[in-house]
């Protein structure tokens, strides 16, 4: 019988599935179902986005479930995955596909709307004109776990940066470089942070952000899968959870600065809840001062120390053949 697979969970972790659902529509079923429970936009950027629904589509189960085993994958509850053996994206092509969890890590292949590369490429250079630099830095400081309350900014969680760590990077990068900061929460201050926010920026559009910018630098969220599928080179920061389940360590453009490494204990989220486990691991994103020194050294040392000159930016790197569309947008504003 024909399969239909239910997705949920976080954006990064949509957005992980990605490679082991195309390999199975490739090789198994062209018409395979796809009910994305959250984050269905991410789809419209792969070659899915035909085969997926949004849970709440008209006339979805008649017409297109009833007649199918109803499967929701779920990475976290897999051995090879909470003992760091695998990885998101090797955990779903494990339950998805039935491989071995031996088999190399699948690329995320995003195909970016015009729209959402136009607007990160405009945005990016708005960036280097008003700060003046040539270099621009994507800087994600909060996971999903960030809660605000009152001038308090918290993740229980520990993935999220601590609040004071995140003015002292921003003040530091912006020296060298424009600053863009990932979030939409309304930081609670009334100093200047020497970034740019976008104002409500979609999913879509944070993809071209990131695909026109120079450098990503985060913490475990969706930004960091962004810089992995798109090939940007990245600084990921990670607390509470584990590299090789969560991030790319063995992505030659990605330096990972374990700050929980002696403190973390596995969180067996989607398993069971353990509040001491949680308990334990909030501070894991307080960043030592050896981990903000290697933090830092790792930007500047790919970056190096701009200066004020215009640059003209790639618009995708789904290929390495420019497309049409590239080459008529970088001829329009005088690219090379």
């Amino acid at each position: 019988m024909k399969k239909a697979f239910f997705i949920n969970g976080g954006a990064g972790r949509v957005l992980c599935s990605i490679p082991a659902l195309e390999y199975y529509k490739e090789n198994t079923d062209s018409d395979v179902v796809i009910v994305a429970e959250a984050w269905n936009e991410i789809f419209l950027s792969t070659s899915l986005r035909n085969n997926v629904y949004p849970v709440g589509s008209k006339d979805l189960f008649e017409e297109k479930l009833k007649d199918r085993d109803i499967i929701t994958p779920e990475p976290y509850r897999l051995n090879a995955y909470f003992n760091q053996r695998v990885n998101l994206i090797q955990a779903f092509d494990m339950l998805i596909n039935g491989v071995d969890e031996t088999v190399e890590s699948k690329s995320i292949n995003l195909d970016l709307g015009k729209a959402d590369q136009v607007y990160g490429y405009n945005l990016v250079n708005q960036v280097k004109a008003q700060m003046q630099k040539e270099k621009v830095i994507v800087f994600q400081p909060f996971g999903s776990g960030v809660k605000i309350e009152g001038n308090f900014v918290y993740d229980e969680s520990g993935r999220s940066f601590e609040l004071s760590d995140v003015f002292r990077i921003v003040d530091e990068l912006s020296k060298d470089y424009g600053v863009i900061l990932m979030t939409n929460l309304k930081i609670p201050t009334d100093r200047q942070m020497g970034a740019a926010i976008p104002d409500n920026a979609s999913l879509l559009q944070w993809m071209g952000i990131i695909n026109a910018c120079d450098y990503f630098l985060g913490c475990d969220s969706m930004g960091q899968h962004y810089a992995h599928a798109l090939g940007k080179p990245a600084t990921v920061v990670i607390g509470s959870t584990y590299p090789e389940n969560i991030s790319y360590p063995d992505n030659k453009n990605f330096t990972i600065i374990d700050n929980g490494k002696e403190a973390r204990k596995y969180s067996p989220y989607r398993i069971t809840f353990d509040p001491a486990a949680e308990r334990n691991n909030e501070d894991n994103m307080i960043l030592s001062e050896s981990n903000y020194k290697d933090m830092m050294k790792s930007v500047h040392n790919k970056l190096g120390k701009t200066v004020n000159k215009s640059a003209n930016l790639p618009l995708s790197n789904k290929s390495q053949q420019p497309s049409a569309f590239e080459k008529a947008i970088k001829e329009t504003v005088g690219g090379k």
